[in-house]
């Protein structure tokens, strides 16, 4: 087994894809938790309904981030030499 060992620039640029990796996944995060439990915090719903709602934004929401960092982390690999 061989192993290579990164540059710098290569670590660097690493460094900066995580960054941007999870930057990107927090935002699309909040965004898809704000829409889907926005409207518990604008209407007078059922006190069941609003707690489903956070509950099933904060879970979309969560797997969405995954599924961005997974995304972006497998995209910069397979962009490497």
């Amino acid at each position: 087994m061989t192993t290579k060992r990164r540059s710098q620039a290569d670590r660097d640029a690493m460094t900066v894809e995580i960054g941007y990796a999870l930057l990107s996944a927090f935002f699309l995060g909040a965004v898809v938790f704000a829409a889907v439990a926005g409207p518990s915090a604008v209407w007078h719903l059922p006190r069941a309904v609003e707690k489903s709602l956070v509950v099933a934004g904060g879970v979309i929401g969560g797997v969405l981030a995954v599924i961005r960092v997974i995304h972006v982390l497998w995209h910069h690999g397979n962009r490497q030499p």
